[in-house]
């Protein structure tokens, strides 16, 4: 008996691999929240049968159902995941934008803040493209997050992120506004039928800049490649040579003129990789006040939270759920009062 023909292939037995994994981590995952009905339900019997009030009990009960709830939240947000790149890994590039030096630090916040967020999710991350600020932060950095569904829950961060806060690089104490935009796509592995005309680009090495260690090659092997028809632009500098970046960026810039051309073909107004706006007022999608209140609040889905510090902390899940929910209506439109 012959084997199946994509166990003859690499990259097909790699994807079936993924697949079959997901599929087990799903299966334990509903076993998990069977376990967990059961024992919400194993309480309320108890706590009928129990002829007084047993605070221990309840807190119990109370912690079983919490952690129900979780769980299947998690999986309901899942279902959402239909797109056709959201298995995939996903790429991540910081801009800074109006705000300085201010800016800078806003682009480093929120770097770690989905480090943080991946680390929770046991995702791995690593760091394709590193450019520090001038005076103190990050004025761009570009991350590869992989791990089942990573773009299915990144594209929600595709936008532009504001910053309300008292800048400690502000001399007079005052409140200042930065902004920083993050822009998310999957990362499509299979060699693309995606045609790239050598006029049609320019291709540039420079040192890497980055703040140092292993993962940095501070030698000029970094690679640039600019798109002259669509203003494109991808970098990479965390390959072992400059021939592996050059890899790394074409597979980068490929991915984008596919996804482009698609969205061209569907005639959407917002796909995949979604408008491209000016980094500045009026464009945010999101907005991170830390002073003189403290609210996070996305001004497409109206969640909000005031625990400013864990969403810092890559506590995102709620943002992501509610964005996956809003995506799945049709991307209602808000009133401008809710916008605000």
């Amino acid at each position: 008996m012959e084997a199946p023909d994509f166990w003859n292939d690499p990259e097909s037995s790699t994807k079936k691999t993924k697949e079959l994994k997901s599929l087990k981590d799903d299966a334990a995952v509903y076993a998990s929240l069977e376990t967990l009905y059961d024992d919400v339900e194993a309480y309320i019997e108890l706590g009928n049968e129990s002829e007084a009030d047993d605070e221990e009990l309840v807190a119990e009960a109370t912690e079983a159902f919490e952690a129900f709830k979780e769980t299947f939240e998690a999986i309901r947000i899942k279902t959402l995941l239909s797109g056709e790149y959201d298995s995939d890994n996903a790429i991540v590039t910081l801009h800074s934008g109006a705000g300085g030096t201010e800016a800078c630090d806003w682009v480093s916040m929120l770097y770690r803040m989905y480090t943080r967020w991946a680390e929770a999710h046991s995702y791995e991350v690593s760091v394709l493209d590193y450019l520090e600020g001038e005076e103190a932060g990050i004025k761009s950095v570009t991350i590869e997050v992989n791990g089942p569904n990573a773009y299915g829950y990144l594209k929600s961060e595709k936008g532009v992120h504001r910053l309300v806060r008292i800048s400690p690089f502000n001399a007079n104490g005052k409140r200042q506004t930065s902004f920083a935009s993050c822009d998310v796509m999957p990362d499509i592995e299979e060699d693309l039928d995606v045609e790239v005309r050598d006029e049609d680009i320019r291709i540039d090495t420079y040192r890497s800049s980055g703040a140092g260690g292993q993962h940095i090659n501070k030698t000029s092997s970094a690679i640039r490649i600019t798109h002259f028809p669509t203003g494109i632009v991808v970098q990479c500098q965390n390959e072992r040579s400059q021939h592996m970046n050059k890899d790394k960026a074409m597979q980068m810039l490929k991915a984008k003129l596919y996804i482009l051309k698609q969205e061209e073909q569907m005639a959407k107004e917002a796909g995949i990789r979604g408008e491209v706006t000016e980094i500045g007022w009026g464009n945010q999608i999101r907005s991170y006040v830390m002073q003189p209140y403290k609210m996070v609040k996305d001004l497409r889905t109206g969640e909000e939270t005031g625990n400013v510090d864990a969403v810092m902390d890559g506590a995102l899940d709620p943002f992501m759920g509610s964005y996956l929910k809003w995506l799945s209506l049709g991307c209602p439109k808000r009133s401008a009062q809710d916008t605000e």
